[in-house]
This record gives structure tokens, C-alpha cells and sequence, in this order.
């Protein structure tokens, strides 16, 4: 389909956040991440405000001209997450940047700052990759091709670049999308204690 994709600056934050929150309200990651519905529908755009400040920052946003959908991704080089897991260094960065999440999104929350422990744990280490962190297409939008679009904007580009990428699927329906458009499950699912699977995923570059 013929969709008009620009990329987003800080003009665009309230709009950005509105359709991840909205998007995502009934996913189970964050179903889990916040089981009480009243409580998440009060904090989970912190959390989703919180994600897109860091792409804002270090990545890019894609945005559907018309405000239907987005896209956050990082450009992940080769050496940004070390092969070697024992590095103490990395290891307390990332434990850091999950604490800060969690004491700025929802302090009394230790699933906020574990569930980006257990992403970053299992993110693939020593090759460059663009990372899909979130895609999300408004509900009344969902089903209309805007996602494969959006997500196809910048897997063109990665293969004519050599680029592989990569994405956490949090649910299986988004999964049989991914899978649809060339990547495969790497390793084993992610089983959140207590909760839902999530699927590490990964896509080689295709002629």
C-alpha cells in the first residue's frame, strides 16, 4: 500500500507516545509487565514515553504521515554488545539503565526494570544490525498492511546495505508477521517468569 513515511523528531512526542500506549495497552508483555489494568492504563504511557525518549535520542523514529503508525529502531554496531558475557562493565551499565527505567516509569515495579534486563540479555552480540525496538499501529488501523509497510522501509534498506536485523516478537501474531517478512526465530523463546514468551528474531540480508 501507498503510505507516506517521514521521520519523527520531538515535535512529534505526544502523537508518538498516544499510538504506542495505545497500541500496546492490550499487549502481553505489557499485560504483564502492569496486571492491573487500571494501574497500566495510568502508567503505561510513562513507560512508552520513557522507550521513545532513547530512540528519540540515539535512533530513528518512522512515522506514517497520517499518524496511524510508527516505528522506533537503533542502528546497533558490531561491538555494542560484546560476545564476552562476563564483561562487568556492560553488565552494570545495563543493570543501571534498567534501574533508572524502572525508578522514573513506576519505582515500586520491579517488572519494569527486569523485563529490560531479560531483552538485553538476550539481544545478539558481534555483528551490526538495525534493532526494531517497537512498532505500532493504531487499533482502528490494524490489519491494513501499515506495519509490513513500515517495517519494509527500512528492510530494503538493510538489504542493500548487507544489514541484518533484529526484533523482540511479544506476541505470536506479530511473530507470524515477522516470519512472513524473513526472519527466524534465534535460540529459544524468552519465557517472562510468570508471564508470556517473547521470541528473540533475527533476519539475515536477502538479495
Amino acid at each position: 500500500m501507498g503510505v507516506a513515511i517521514r521521520t519523527a523528531d520531538e515535535g512529534d512526542r505526544e502523537l508518538v507516545v498516544r499510538l504506542l500506549d495505545g497500541a500496546f495497552q492490550d499487549d502481553p508483555v505489557s499485560g504483564w509487565v502492569f496486571p492491573d489494568a487500571a494501574h497500566r492504563r495510568a502508567t503505561h504511557p510513562r513507560l512508552m514515553a520513557a522507550f521513545l525518549d532513547i530512540v528519540l535520542a540515539e535512533g530513528r523514529v518512522d512515522l506514517a504521515e497520517d499518524g496511524t503508525a510508527c516505528a522506533l529502531w537503533l542502528s546497533v554496531p558490531a561491538d555494542a554488545h560484546p560476545e564476552d558475557a562476563g564483561d562487568a562493565g556492560d553488565a552494570e551499565q545495563g543493570d543501571d539503565d534498567a534501574a533508572q527505567l524502572r525508578e522514573a516509569v513506576d519505582p515500586d515495579n520491579e517488572r519494569v526494570e527486569l523485563i529490560g534486563r531479560l531483552t538485553a540479555g538476550i539481544h545478539p552480540a558481534g555483528r551490526a544490525h538495525e534493532y526494531l525496538w517497537m512498532i505500532a499501529v493504531a487499533p482502528d488501523n490494524q490489519g491494513r498492511g501499515l506495519g509490513t509497510t513500515l517495517l519494509q522501509h527500512v528492510l530494503d534498506r538493510c538489504d542493500r546495505e548487507g544489514l541484518a536485523a533484529y526484533l523482540e516478537a511479544s506476541s505470536a501474531r506479530s511473530r507470524k508477521l515477522y516470519e512472513r517478512l524473513g526472519f527466524d526465530l534465534l535460540d529459544r523463546p524468552l519465557d517472562l517468569p510468570d508471564g508470556p514468551q517473547m521470541w528473540p528474531m533475527w533476519r539475515e540480508p536477502q538479495a
